[in-house]
């Protein structure tokens, strides 16, 4: 069947002339039918284009796609790849949460593109004005739902795809590859049995032949990750000399360049017939990577692919491999769910990585089958060849997800309280009836039921309640006589930062504290739950110490020291060698809590607090100095730039404005720069005190009430103000202060008997904002 046949408007969209045998059979359930549909084939069996397919019928429709990409680094990849779409004229727009979001391109998108964390995200907003595009949605596309069986990320995927079926109820297109209980996929997503899919291996375009090799674990990883390497070059090799290609997966962006250039020296050794170093033109475009390595490596046959690397290096990876050029190729897991670049061998040197987050751990079995799949290529291979490399110890554990795989359960059961609670917050849930009608639209209580012992169904009511009933126990939500159910600020707030409930809790605790200094903020936030997980290495105990040497660490041990230290190391731009590796990833999952703590000390305790939490999250970030990070504030100075302008004498928004441009460029700053900096300061709030007749002296005994005001010199921000006697507050509120605003403060001036004065102060403090308080004072003299 020829795409210009099926599909003539859209036959451009594809990046083929002709449907294969198992897009065929699945194509008049796509394209003739409005219900949902479920297809389970073999990885690298065409299943994107069953996901074009319904693309280009919501299109043609008037409808908007909503296609849920399983990973961040595959959502730009359909960026790039869709331009057919837009070469047609429809719109393409990724969402993501590394780009500011667009609302008015996404509102016009005829294509969105989410990871489930984003549309989760996105599903939680739909009734504010910046997400209304998510309601808007008429067909959701699910790539790979057998991602449901993530411990990590399944019950996201879950819960949103819930969602949106109650906000909008759009037609569900899910693919995944082969997996035995496809029909509870279909039950979850009540897609009829005309419209469920079940192809096996035999629509694979080429055999697979997996099996299992081991090694000997030994007492040095280092030197396990060579006999792992060794036992991979022994698999591929007799590939390589047949004119083959082999796929080695491995668990981290370093180990892939690590084995690259260790197998190029190796299979040197070896005699092994490899690379195209007579091809001058490929030699010279190796010449144009901007990795170095890479330039070295790839003339020899040898290459590596990840994330890390330029596009510019992707690219001509994946096109050398494709042409034969690069023979042996070391990758992360990425390629295996999204780049199709087949290879007659695959091998999974690595079954364990390490996550900064969570420690040594599995790769996923989803992963392992995953990756397996990427081998034998169409038109060239009648059999492909999978291996997975692992310990003596865990090889029956292999083989038999080989033979029998696996089965999708649902992950949603470990974190049905911070779901539940998230509902309720979004007012989803109103009732406890309500909390019943959630869960029976999610694909836990499928599984319950076709697993009722395992899951334990009859007592699913049961433990529902009871996580209801935990909720309000815990200060979560709150319930009344008539059984209604509703989010309190905590439990909002905790849905809105995507927060464990423990964190919640904690941060809570923190709040309710008479003193709140930027010790506490980083201890509270080191020893979050998010953390509990982290491992620390015992080769990095002496820069933990040596970092935390004097400070107050007395509820954490383990992994969470490891995190204060980092971040403590952060705030000062002295991250020990030995906790780098860990820390880039600790430090943006610090970055996200530290401003979900902001908004709850906002909520609990005060714009001081806040304020307090917003100075270290910037410090944290650009490791600044406390007196100049209020410079960070202004868009485009990082730390680079604040450590020059806090050198030249400028440390505060309101110095920059005052030194101008010219001052800028005497402390380092291009002319443009200059004025762009000093543009950027000026829309940053400067708050001045007006005393007016405020007295000099007051007589002992005496009391009376005078008025002083705050100005606005800069742009509009949430203020807090403070009046103190002595130290202790006297009157407090927190307003809007637009540009050009003033706002009376009464102070009462007293003169108490026994003192000789009193020091007034106002202080202005923006919680929002990395700003350092404003302060302006006067001593009054007692007569």
């Amino acid at each position: 069947m020829k795409v210009a046949d099926a599909v003539p408007e859209f036959a451009d969209a594809f990046g083929f002339e002709e449907f294969n045998r198992m897009q065929r059979e699945a194509l008049p359930a796509i394209v003739e039918s409005d219900d949902n549909v479920v297809a389970a084939a073999p990885t690298a069996s065409g299943k994107t284009a069953l996901a074009e397919l319904a693309i280009c019928e919501t299109l043609r429709a008037g409808g908007t796609a909503l296609f849920v990409a399983p990973m961040r680094a595959l959502t730009n990849e359909k960026e790039s790849e869709w331009e057919r779409f837009e070469e047609l004229g429809y719109s393409v727009y990724v969402v993501t949460g590394e780009r500011d979001l667009n609302p008015r391109r996404a509102e016009r998108a005829d294509i969105l593109v989410m990871t489930p964390e984003k549309a989760d995200s996105a599903t939680r907003k739909h009734e504010s004005a910046r997400y209304r595009f998510v309601s808007e949605v008429t067909c959701c596309v699910i790539d790979e739902v057998h991602l449901l069986d993530s411990e990590r990320r399944g019950a996201v995927l879950e819960v949103t795809v819930s969602r949106l079926r109650r906000i909008c109820d759009p037609r569900v297109v899910a693919l995944s590859a082969t997996m035995p209980n496809v029909g509870d996929v279909a039950e979850w997503l009540d897609a009829p049995p005309e419209t469920t899919f079940q192809f096996g291996d035999e629509y694979r375009p080429v055999k697979l032949e997996t099996g299992v090799k081991t090694y000997t674990h030994g007492e040095n990883t280092f030197a396990d990750k060579y006999r792992r390497l060794y036992r991979a070059l022994d698999l591929a090799e007799p590939h390589v000399r047949d004119g083959g290609q082999a796929l080695t997966f491995v668990s981290s962006r370093q180990d892939a360049v690590m084995a690259a250039k260790k197998a190029r020296d190796e299979l040197a050794e070896r005699d092994v017939p490899i690379g195209a170093r007579g091809d001058y033109d490929f030699h010279t475009d190796a010449k144009e990577l901007d990795n170095e390595t890479l330039r070295h490596s790839a003339p020899d046959g040898v290459g590596f692919h990840h994330a890390g690397l330029s596009k510019h290096d992707r690219d001509r990876v994946e096109e050398w491999f494709k042409q034969g050029k690069i023979q042996l190729l070391f990758s992360t897991s990425t390629l295996a769910w999204g780049v199709n670049l087949p290879a007659r061998c695959v091998i999974i040197r690595d079954t364990k990585h390490h996550d900064p987050l969570e420690g040594e751990v599995d790769v996923s079995p989803l992963d392992v089958l995953q990756m397996l799949g990427r081998a034998g290529r169409p038109d060239y291979d009648d059999v492909g060849y999978g291996w997975v490399v692992c310990d003596r110890s865990e090889a029956d554990k292999y083989r038999r997800l080989l033979r029998e795989g696996k089965e999708i359960e649902s992950r949603l059961a470990a974190e049905v309280e911070s779901h539940l609670n998230a509902e309720i917050a979004l007012g989803t849930i109103a009732g406890l009836e309500d909390v019943m009608d959630w869960i029976e639209t999610t694909f836990y209580y499928v599984r319950a039921r076709s697993k009722p012992d395992e899951y334990e169904f009859d007592g699913l009511r049961g433990r529902v309640r009871d996580t209801l009933d935990s909720l309000v126990s815990r200060g979560f939500v709150t319930t009344d006589a008539d059984l209604a159910v509703e989010g309190t600020p905590l439990g909002r707030l905790t849905s809105k930062y995507y927060l464990r409930l423990e964190t919640a809790e904690r941060f809570r605790r923190l709040a309710d504290r008479d003193r709140v200094d930027e010790a506490a903020v980083l201890r509270t936030v080191a020893g979050a739950a998010e953390f509990d997980s982290v491992s620390a290495r015992s080769s990095e105990t002496d820069a933990v110490d040596r970092v935390l040497s004097g400070a107050d660490d007395a509820d954490l041990e383990g992994g969470n020291r490891k995190v204060l230290a980092i971040l403590r190391a952060a705030v000062d731009d002295r991250t020990p060698s030995d906790l780098r590796s860990d820390a880039w990833v600790i430090r943006q999952n610090a970055l996200r809590l530290l401003g979900a703590l902001r908004e709850f000390l906002d909520e609990f305790a005060g714009p001081d607090a806040a304020n307090l939490a917003a100075r270290t999250r910037a410090r944290i970030e650009h490791g600044v100095p406390a007196d100049a990070v209020g410079l960070t504030a202004i868009e485009g100075v990082g730390s680079g730039r604040a450590e020059r302008l806090a050198t030249g004498g400028l440390a505060t928004p309101g110095d920059v404005v005052e030194a101008g441009a010219a001052e800028l460029v005497r402390a380092g700053l291009s002319e443009g720069v200059a004025d762009r900096v000093v543009k950027q300061a000026r829309g940053l709030p400067r708050a001045t005190v007006e005393w007016g007749a405020f007295p000099d002296r007051v007589g002992a005994g005496e009391n009376e009430m005078r008025e002083v005001t705050v100005h606005n010199r800069g742009g509009g921000a949430r203020a807090g103000i403070r009046v103190t006697a002595n130290g202790v507050e006297m009157h407090e509120k927190t307003l809007y202060l637009g540009k050009g605003d003033e706002t009376a403060v009464p102070v009462g001036v007293f003169g108490p008997p026994g003192e000789d004065a009193v020091e007034y102060a106002v202080e202005v403090v923006y919680p929002e904002l990395p700003l350092v308080p404003e302060r302006e004072s006067r001593s009054v003299r007692v007569a």
